[in-house]
């Protein structure tokens, strides 16, 4: 059975419609990220699972029993939030253990899960410190231990490394994420950075105008874009506008040129227009092949990345961006050259309307 079940989610305020029909389960152990632009709602969904907002309907599991309207201290849930909500005027050990002694548990019981939870964090002689006195890596690691301290059963983080610096980010992402293996703890983590979310979870929601846009691991997100919105907002994206000419064969004509997909496209597309996708690490430079997709096309820029070397082409009104990898003995094309692009039927990516469109 699922840890965590939310059913038919929603949230009003006003005339304005937060969230429409959210719905998922989560299982135990999982790490969760819901993904995307602000005001897209991902942190009221959030709120609702922690239980500082109302859902105007729908329904709350956790561990099989409805908490929907249960207060935040019934739910046995940990939050983190991105600006740190430390207590100024309590140590570092005082800020962890705050919840444990809300609970009334016994002195020498907290001051072992304290010390426990400063182990953990990698701040162990710090206990003493006050929250002016860390940085802003080392406070977000004490509100982390204070969130779990009281071994919730799920971990909520509210873009908890927004206000740090990206050195700071990119470790601290790695900590969270070795530290919740190492616990087992079921965590769902709000942020809009596609990469943060790409590197440490199992599943990504990926959510626009309060609605589920897509739900798959970094992997399918990344390489299997459903809608041009997931395509576009993770990573970097060639978007080009084609007819079908064979739904069978997934024949499609692309600015004057014919493309195929790797799968057959559903008999009544015939004669449609289709929006189709490839990533530009996916394109190469290369004379036309059996059993690949090819465009003929006119350099128009040439980018030196360092590792990585961008190209630009144009292919009549649609222009492409590819990614080759610097290599020092390699004669790169200048520009009004012409080329020829090249790509696998799979990389070729037919896509599905916005679940904001269809609504």
């Amino acid at each position: 059975m699922p840890l965590l079940e939310i059913e038919n989610l929603q949230k009003t305020f006003g005339a304005h419609t937060a969230l429409h029909h959210f719905a998922m389960q989560v299982e135990r152990g999982e790490f969760i990220t819901f993904l995307g632009p602000s005001g897209c709602g991902k942190t009221t969904v959030l709120r609702m699972i922690a239980g500082f907002e109302t859902p105007t309907r729908g329904t709350i599991r956790l561990a099989g029993r409805d908490v929907t309207h249960l207060r935040t201290r019934q739910r046995k849930v940990g939050m983190v939030f991105q600006s740190y909500a430390l207590f100024p005027n309590m140590t570092v050990a005082e800020n962890i253990g705050f919840g444990l002694k809300v609970l009334r548990r016994p002195q020498a019981e907290i001051r072992a899960r304290v010390d426990e939870m400063l182990a953990l964090i990698k701040l162990p002689t710090l206990g003493e410190r006050y929250p002016w006195q860390l940085s802003g890596g080392q406070q977000q690691r004490v509100a982390l231990a204070r969130a779990i301290a009281g071994k919730p059963q799920v971990l909520l983080l509210d873009e908890p490394l927004s206000a740090l610096d990206a050195k700071i980010r990119v470790s601290l992402r790695e900590d969270i994420r070795a530290l919740q293996r190492e616990l087992g703890i079921t965590s769902i983590f709000v942020t809009h950075d596609q990469e943060e979310a790409l590197s440490i979870s199992d599943r990504i929601v990926v959510m626009n105008e309060g609605r589920i846009e897509q739900v798959g691991t970094p992997s399918e997100i990344y390489n299997f874009p459903r809608t041009r919105f997931v395509a576009s907002f993770v990573g970097t994206l060639n978007v080009l506008a084609g007819q079908v000419l064979d739904p069978a064969t997934g024949r499609i004509a692309v600015e004057g040129q014919e493309l195929v997909t790797a799968h057959a496209l559903a008999s009544g597309d015939a004669g449609k227009k289709r929006l189709l996708a490839v990533r530009p690490e996916a394109i190469v430079l290369e004379a036309p092949a059996a059993g690949r997709n090819s465009l003929a096309a006119t350099v128009e820029e040439v980018s030196f990345l360092g590792s990585v070397v961008r190209i630009r082409a144009r292919v009549r009104d649609s222009v492409l961006s590819l990614d080759i990898f610097n290599d020092p003995n390699r004669r790169l094309p200048e520009r009004g050259q012409p080329v020829t692009l090249g790509f696998s039927h799979e990389n070729l990516l037919v896509l599905e309307e916005s679940a904001t469109a269809s609504s």
